[in-house]
């Protein structure tokens, strides 16, 4: 995957990992299209990537997992930019207090963590297929290869996306479709600091099972091992390089796994 001269659609784009992969993608040659939920923070954002680099980067607010405005992005990234080499699900939710979530807590998360990969592959890949190339980078936080703890729905739609796009990858990517995944572990983003901040116990011992966990990341740091790794075309993307090793021990011994990380939740109390 090669960004100078690419097309890329980034979502999640109004703060944290995204809007730092929108800022070096554009610094890398690609042109971008940004999109978020929150109008006011996705203008903010690509008025000042615009502002260093005019002409690179455009932005549509609306809801990532809905199919109506996945075609929107799409259509702008191709009469703006030219036909799209890159997307990026990168947005994400982390919603309810375990099993006290509500069904509309699992149902946003399923919509916005995994629903919103599934349809935009749906509407990109037999476009990427005829053309012989393209790349989806699904960012779904180690969270997905180890669990959450706290949060049911995170945990188990992260999963998912993980499983996803090992789908993806396994189904196309002997036909010039590139799949990476994004498996952060602690991010300085407002999702983390929110559940930091939060009333909520069980979300504040979430948060505080991820910073504890390891080093905290800046939004940049991440998005600088992104560019460096979709020129690599590895699957895993991981900040963290602790996670690969935390994943091997879950593999190789899952019971003794599973009582380190209750012994471990017992800590956060």
């Amino acid at each position: 995957m090669k960004l100078d001269g690419s097309v890329a659609i980034v979502t999640g784009a109004g703060g944290g990992i995204g809007a730092a992969l929108c800022r070096r993608f554009v610094e890398h040659g690609a042109r971008v299209v940004a999109t978020d939920l929150d109008e006011g923070r996705l203008k903010a954002e690509v008025d000042a990537i615009a502002a260093d680099h005019p002409g690179a980067i455009a932005g549509l607010a609306g809801d990532c997992a809905d199919t109506d405005h996945i075609r929107a992005t799409i259509e702008l990234a191709e009469s703006s930019f030219g036909p799209v080499d890159l997307y990026v699900a990168n947005a994400g939710v982390g919603l309810g207090d375990g099993l006290d979530a509500t069904p509309r807590d699992w149902q946003v998360s399923i919509d916005v963590n995994l629903m919103a990969h599934v349809r935009a592959a749906e509407l990109l890949v037999p476009g990427w297929l005829e053309r012989g190339s393209g790349h989806f980078l699904s960012t779904a936080s180690a969270a997905g290869l180890l669990t959450q703890i706290g949060s049911a729905t995170y945990s188990v739609t992260k999963h998912a996306a993980v499983a996803f796009a090992e789908w993806l990858s396994v189904t196309y990517g002997a036909r010039g479709i590139g799949v990476s995944c994004l498996c952060p572990m602690g991010v300085n983003t407002a999702m983390l600091n929110g559940g930091a901040e939060s009333d909520s116990a069980i979300a504040r011992q979430g948060a505080k099972a991820v910073t504890q966990a390891g080093l905290v990341l800046e939004p940049l740091e991440v998005a600088d091992l992104v560019v460096e790794k979709l020129g690599t075309d590895e699957f895993l993307i991981l900040p963290h390089p602790d996670v690969l090793e935390f994943f091997r021990r879950k593999s190789s011994d899952y019971d003794r796994w599973l009582r380190g990380m209750r012994r471990y939740q017992e800590t956060l109390a």
